[in-house]
């Protein structure tokens, strides 16, 4: 196997709150082959863009490791840290209030090169300029435009450019397409997946829509509060989901067909329990309707139940 170039090891976020302690990302621990796709999945408020924000530090994390190419970033100074984050970069999910609405489309992505001081003459910035906004299919013509002045899927465009500026090895992608229209996200969905080809680019893809992340994912895990309940290669977790709360996102997703023969869908009922100092066991298990004493009361640990495929279940597979 071979060696990740991103790895997360017992990573923790709490906020703190009135009643207690959130636990917005509780003990994840992930990894990340150079020049591969990690999909994460999970309902509204699961922690997702909260673990992305995490391990790039704009969130500092309650405990656990994350290491990058082998370094704790966690143990890193300040100074330290602003070195290693041209070599981290982020995608927001909205390209309109990502963006500086007073800055035009060329100081957008002019801003993180003079702030690296990566380059200092003023025709060479122009030069880079031009050029990643060839990259990312950004004409010339919209050089001097402002963010107001350009629809979403050029906006996503201007987001990746001031992403890729840096020339990083990482990037967390926030669910980057889920506010633009269905063949918008196509075309920003193949842009990415080429320019990770062409620049051996690791990706942290975070998103709701199973669609999107079985087109770009290598690996996907899948969280539910805070906790990663399965992780698995990409074609594996969709031909056979073992956790119940996959199976009811997978069923989830619209097939359309004609005949009566659909598939059963497995429904999700009863309440989401609160995160705030959850109790330990499953936190599925007040909505799975395979429930048993087990589930509660003790931690649930991944367990390997095929080839790179683990989930947090007691339930045998079936």
């Amino acid at each position: 196997m071979a060696t990740p170039i991103l790895e997360t090891r017992n990573l923790t976020k709490y906020f703190k709150t009135a009643r207690g302690n959130l636990h917005a990302v509780d003990d994840i621990n992930l990894s990340i082959e150079k020049g591969k796709t990690l999909g994460v999945v999970g309902e509204s408020g699961c922690g997702k863009s909260t673990l992305g924000r995490v391990i790039l530090r704009l969130i500092e994390a309650t405990g656990g490791e994350i290491l990058f190419e082998g370094k704790d970033l966690r143990t890193l100074n300040a100074r330290q840290m602003e070195g290693m984050r041209q070599q981290l970069q982020i995608i927001f999910q909205d390209p309109f209030s990502s963006l500086n609405p007073r800055l035009s489309v060329s100081e957008i992505i002019t801003d993180p090169i003079r702030t690296n001081k990566l380059l200092t003459g003023k025709a060479e910035i122009q030069e880079r300029v031009v050029e990643l906004m060839h990259t990312v299919g950004l004409s010339d013509r919209f050089i001097n435009a402002y963010p107001h002045e350009l629809d979403g899927g050029r906006r996503q465009r201007i987001g990746v450019a001031r992403a890729l500026a840096l020339n990083p090895k990482f990037i967390v992608c926030d669910e980057p397409v889920s506010a633009l229209d269905v063949s918008i996200q196509a075309q920003i969905l193949n842009l990415m997946m080429d320019l990770q080809e062409q620049r051996e680019l690791t990706y942290l893809f975070i998103t709701h829509d199973m669609s999107v992340v079985k087109h770009i994912s290598n690996q996907i895990m899948v969280m539910y509060m805070g906790q990663c309940v399965e992780v698995s290669p990409t074609e594996e977790l969709f031909e056979q989901p073992m956790h119940p709360y996959t199976q009811a996102l997978l069923s989830a997703i619209p097939v359309p067909k004609l005949q009566r023969d659909r598939k059963r869908r497995h429904l999700v009922r009863g309440e989401v329990t609160s995160p705030v100092n959850p109790l330990p066991g499953c936190r599925f298990a007040a909505r799975c309707p395979h429930a048993r004493p087990e589930c509660t009361g003790e931690v649930i640990p991944l367990t390997e139940r095929g080839p790179g495929h683990f989930v947090s279940c007691v339930l045998p597979v079936r």
